[in-house]
Order: structure tokens, then sequence, then C-alpha cells
């Protein structure tokens, strides 16, 4: 017997549904391994992205802190050297303040004249030259004139040699000066300076770190003493 029309078409209609079932399995299938993948992929890239991004912020608090110590570290340096140059011009104070005040001993007439006849004793015995000019304040003339033979003795006793000393009446030392000598040799190669304001630098040179102690303390820092 032949298959009927009908038959045919319920075959046709169950072999489609069937290719359909499959195809829609499969489609489902397929969406479903491409959701898993899209999922994974996703995740990569976003822990890809969140791992760049607190990469970028790590780099950028490191900066940050780096950019607030450098801060601090100048801020510091500045106070430093701030407070470094309020205790030198503290320091220069005191110096200019005590060269002001040498003109009180050129002054004492009764305590100058030793004190001059001293600078030039020391002028003397760092030359130790047989010809010397001497220059002094125009208002110390006489009074040098007075002590010279006095030292030009001592230092011929010491020395074994005597100077021959002109004072020069057409220089002189600045009105300003303190008081003291200038000394010249050798056609004034040589130059022997002992007035009060040199000593004061001298003596000053040398009793600064004593001075730093007395006004502003022991410094902390400090590792060596000689």
């Amino acid at each position: 017997m032949g298959i009927s029309d009908n038959d045919v078409q319920k075959q046709l209609r169950h072999m489609m549904a069937f290719i359909e079932q499959e195809a829609n399995e499969k489609a489902e299938e397929i969406e479903a391994k491409a959701e898993e993948e899209f999922n994974m992929e996703k995740g990569r890239l976003v822990q890809q992205q969140r791992t760049k991004i607190l990469e970028y912020f790590e780099k950028k608090e490191k900066q940050v802190e780096l950019q607030r110590k450098i801060q601090r570290s100048n801020m510091q340096n500045t106070g430093r050297l701030k407070c470094l140059k309020a205790r030198e011009d503290h320091l220069r104070g005191v110096l200019n303040e005590a060269t002001s005040n040498l003109s009180k001993i050129s002054a004492d007439g009764n305590r100058y004249p030793s004190i001059l006849k001293g600078l030039m004793m020391q002028a003397l015995f760092q030359l130790l030259e047989k010809d010397v000019n001497l220059r002094c304040r125009h208002k110390d003339e006489e009074l040098v004139q007075k002590l010279l033979p006095e030292c030009l003795y001592e230092l011929q006793q010491v020395w074994g040699d005597r100077s021959n000393v002109k004072i020069d009446t057409e220089h002189y030392l600045p009105a300003e000066c303190a008081g003291g000598v200038e000394m010249y040799a050798k056609g004034g190669k040589i130059k022997v300076t002992s007035t009060l304001e040199s000593r004061l630098e001298l003596i000053a040179g040398q009793i600064v770190p004593q001075i730093r102690t007395a006004l502003f303390g022991p410094n902390p820092n400090r590792k060596f003493f000689d």
C-alpha cells in the first residue's frame, strides 16, 4: 500500500519539528557558550582595567608622597637657612657694635698710648725690615712721633738691628679709623696692618665659635671640636 499524502505531510511536519528543535537546542547551546565566553572575556578585561587603575592611583599616590617629602624638605631647609641667617646677622651685629666701640679706646688718653705702642711693636716685629714707612691717623701723628723712639729701641734690643722708620706725612689713615698704624717695606710690596679694626677682626675670627656658643648654646650636630 502506498503512503497517503496525509502521512507524508505528518512525516514532513515531524521531521521539520525535529530539525527545528535540534536547531533551537544548538542555538541555545551556542548562545550559552557565547554568553560564557563573553562573561569570561568581560571579567578578564574588567580585572585588567582594575589592575591598571590601581597601578595608576598607586603611582600617583607615590608621586604625591614624594612631592610632599620634597616640599617638607624644602621648607625645613628654608627655615634652617633663615635661622642661620638670623644668627649670622645677630653675630654680625655684635661684632659691628664692638667695632663701633673701638673709637672709645682711642679716645681714652690714659689707655690709648700704651695700646698704640703695642700695635706699633707688633707691626715692627712682623716686618723686621731696615727701611719702613709708617702710616697713621693725622690726629695720632704727634703721639706716634713720641712713641717711635721707644719702639725702635726695644726692637733693637730684641732683633739686634735697627729699623729706619719714616712717618708718611702725605697719606694718613682714614679719619673714621679707630686707631693704630699701617707699615710698608720694600717700596710698598710688604704691608702690615696693625689697627684696632684689624686686631678685632683677627680676634673675632678666632673666637666666633665661642661667641656662637655663648649666644645660641652648643650645636647638637657638631661632632668635632678640634
